[in-house]
């Protein structure tokens, strides 16, 4: 598949770029992808949710009333959870919600999500830029260039670039990620998938291992 490649200000360079079958052209797997976003999903979850059980609250633990005769169900501790202000009962205790995945299952993944968004031509291929400066605004001017203002965008960068993370980190509907931060969750949660052109041999490197 070619794309054509665009500079920063949404003008055609009149270059073209193959994109390698093998990644962007490939039978999606739906399993795989289900299982990476909840991995993705489960974990950025902190996990650190906590509830006090019943030996954990201060309070007497005097029987509160005779076992018998009272024509009520019998209690003992006011710590009980039945009580108001006794324990939880099966209340939520800390715990890691982290999943794991193998290497060759998370590149199908990727290759599914990425070959969906070939088949929606939700893919952009960007001539590689950069800022003298830290200013939204200059970000601005291209997700405007690119008719991208009521969309949201994903911008995959080949190597770091300081200076274009910190003018994006501002606006909501965009983000900016290199590479090895590229995930299945966050290309198929944005609309349209920008690519740089440093970024198309970095992703092909990193899929074909």
């Amino acid at each position: 598949m070619k794309v054509a490649v665009l500079d920063y200000k949404g003008k055609d360079t009149g270059r073209k770029v193959e994109l390698s079958k093998d990644i962007f052209e490939v039978k999606p797997n739906d399993h795989a992808l289900y299982l990476e976003v909840k991995q993705y999903l489960a974990n950025q979850r902190q996990g650190t949710h906590k509830s006090k059980q019943r030996a954990e609250i201060t309070g007497s633990t005097r029987k509160i009333k005779k076992q018998k005769g009272t024509g009520t169900a019998r209690a003992g501790s006011i710590k009980s959870g039945v009580f108001r202000g006794g324990g939880r009962i099966f209340g939520p205790q800390p715990r890691d919600y982290d999943l794991k995945l193998n290497k060759k299952l998370k590149k199908i993944a990727r290759k599914s999500a990425l070959t969906i968004k070939a088949k929606d031509k939700a893919i952009t291929v960007l001539e590689d830029f950069e800022f003298d400066t830290v200013k939204t605004k200059n970000f601005v001017s291209v997700i405007k260039a690119l008719n991208l203002e009521d969309k949201k965008s994903l911008f995959v960068f080949g190597a770091a670039n300081n200076n274009v993370y910190l003018s994006s980190r501002n606006l909501k509907g965009s983000d900016v990620v290199i590479c090895s931060e590229l995930s299945t969750y966050k290309i198929l949660n944005a609309n349209q998938l920008v690519l740089l052109e440093s970024s198309l041999n970095e992703i092909k490197t990193n899929l074909s291992k």
